[in-house]
Parts: structure tokens; C-alpha cells; sequence
């Protein structure tokens, strides 16, 4: 089971990955694609995080989200929006996650004591 749930999770990911570089570009700040994006980032936040990821997990997530600030400065070509946009979607997918790998990591704490 534990196999499954984790080609499941990675299969979700690269799809919520090309669905947030897709919207990005075609359809920045779309709320259907974020409401998709923000959904699937749960199924795979509750299906598949262990323990030994979350600290990863969490850092990568908090440079994900300052990422967005610094391409919006690039006005060439309107690169910065593009590319801000495709970050946000991007963060749309993963914050679910980081929000649940986070609660998960508070209740290990709080069981250890």
C-alpha cells in the first residue's frame, strides 16, 4: 500500500507541476487552477509525507515562497510575471503540503514530551 501511495503522490505532484507551469503561462492567477493546484497538494500532503522529509520539506517550501518577489522585478519580454506567476501556482501546489507536514511535525513534538 505504502508503494502505491507513493507512486500516487509522485504521479500528482509532476501532473499539479506541468498544471501550474501550463496556468502560469496561459491563465495567470486563474482560481480554478489554483483551487485544483491546492487540492491535489493535500492528497499528496496526507498521503505521503514520513517524517524524515519534513524538515526538508518545510525549508524548501519557505524559499518556494520568497522566490515570486524576486522574479517580478524582470520586466524583459514580461519574463517576471510569466515566471511569477508559474511560482505562485507552483506554491499553490506545495503549500498544502507544507502546511500539513508542518501540523504532522507539531504533533511529534508534542507526543515526545
Amino acid at each position: 500500500m505504502g508503494k502505491t501511495w507513493g507512486m500516487v503522490s509522485f504521479i500528482l505532484f509532476i501532473l499539479g507541476l506541468v498544471l501550474a507551469v501550463i496556468g502560469g503561462f496561459t491563465a495567470p492567477a486563474n482560481p480554478i487552477v489554483s483551487a485544483v493546484l491546492v487540492i491535489v497538494g493535500i492528497i499528496i500532503g496526507v498521503s505521503h509525507i514520513k517524517d524524515k522529509e519534513i524538515s526538508t520539506l518545510l525549508l524548501a517550501t519557505i524559499a518556494l515562497l520568497a522566490m515570486p518577489a524576486a522574479f517580478s522585478s524582470i520586466t524583459a519580454l514580461g519574463l517576471g510575471q510569466a515566471v511569477t506567476s508559474v511560482l505562485v501556482n507552483f506554491a499553490a501546489l506545495v503549500s498544502p503540503v507544507a502546511l500539513i507536514a508542518a501540523g504532522k511535525a507539531l504533533i511529534n513534538i508534542g507526543l515526545q514530551k
